[in-house]
């Protein structure tokens, strides 16, 4: 019986100056951009708590609420920015990416908190109608709209390229609609005297943000429960393997993301006979080729087989993985 649990020195060799460059400074430019938006909205908010007070306004108010939430956000997103570069070390030997997919769960699970506080607040403005200050509202409004655009072209760029910027670009994105939102009422107040429309605004942008959100908050989940990215097919990847000669069957697989860019990939592979280690390390390339090329995984793990899992479904639960005491070898 052969085993090897293998991971490609090529591939690492090929990895770390593929990838590794290519990833390290756009990080660097990720942090240095988020400590500027973070600054930024900070200044805004204390703009806007001040103006929300003097004039009355819920919908100024809660735009103040949602960027002292935004504030904290974009602190924890900077920081774990910043741990995510650390490197891989004896006890966190997969590094500190992952730090990056918890700040963005936080964050997602904040702004869907603060939402409903907001929902809550205007629910009960609706029930009772203030008195407010359309022109202090408008003005205090305008500026802080400038300040957030800055800070969402600031952000634009890198929103795709990593899910705690995006999660970040989400609060900043949600921050601009809520000003625009809050204009919209200071200009119907001073017009019309339409009080009505400033709980109003506060509610809509509220559930907007919701469902903006909702997308972060499943990824992130997804990304800690190790589960596949929705694109991946195990079928076809094992079809695909199992075209290679030589390999009789795969079963046993696990794919999973570190981060919401790196693809990990391990199985079983049961060659259909006994060979030796030269004639195994050339499967095995052709193997790490297909999945690294068409499939797009990061990492690959593979331990060869040969006439020895008892049971080869696709996909195997831990306890089924589990040797049990008469299947461990006699190490005498």
């Amino acid at each position: 019986m052969a085993h090897e649990h293998t991971h490609s020195a090529e591939h690492d060799h090929n990895h770390s100056h593929g990838h590794g460059h290519h990833h390290h400074a756009p990080t660097d430019v990720h942090g240095q951009k988020l400590l500027w938006v973070t600054l930024i909205n900070a200044g805004i908010m204390v703009m806007e708590v001040i103006g929300g007070v003097v004039s009355g306004s819920l919908a100024l108010l809660s735009d103040a609420v949602h960027k002292l939430g935004d504030g904290f956000s974009l602190v924890l997103a900077y920081i774990a920015n910043r741990l995510g570069m650390k490197s891989a070390n004896d006890k966190n030997t997969f590094g500190y990416k992952r730090i990056e997919i918890l700040a963005a769960l936080f964050n997602a699970l904040l702004l869907v908190a603060i939402c409903v506080f907001l929902l809550i607040e205007a629910y009960e403005r609706f029930l009772n109608p203030q008195p407010i200050r359309g022109g202090l509202m408008l003005v205090v409004a305008l500026i802080g709209l400038v300040a957030d655009w800055i800070c969402v072209l600031i952000l634009n760029k890198n929103k795709g390229e990593n899910i705690n910027v995006k999660a970040a670009y989400l609060h900043l994105l949600g921050d601009t609609l809520s000003s625009v939102a809050v204009i919209a009422g200071g200009v119907a107040i001073l017009l019309w005297g339409a009080e009505w429309v400033d709980p109003a605004i506060t509610a809509v942008v509220s559930a907007y943000l919701i469902y903006q959100t909702w997308d972060v908050l499943k990824e992130s989940v997804d990304i800690l429960m190790q589960a596949a990215p929705t694109h991946i097919d195990l079928k076809e990847i094992q079809q695909a393997l199992e075209e290679v000669p030589q390999v009789e069957n795969v079963h046993h697989i696990h794919i999973w993301r570190l981060t919401d860019s790196k693809l990990y990939f391990e199985s079983h592979i049961n060659v259909a006979e006994n060979m030796d280690m030269t004639q195994m390390q050339a499967i095995r390339r052709q193997l790490e080729a297909i999945l690294h090329q068409r499939f797009g995984m990061d990492h690959v793990t593979l331990q060869f087989e040969y006439r020895a899992c008892a049971g080869e479904g696709l996909i195997v639960s831990t306890e089924e993985g589990t040797l049990t005491d008469e299947e461990i070898p006699n190490k005498l």
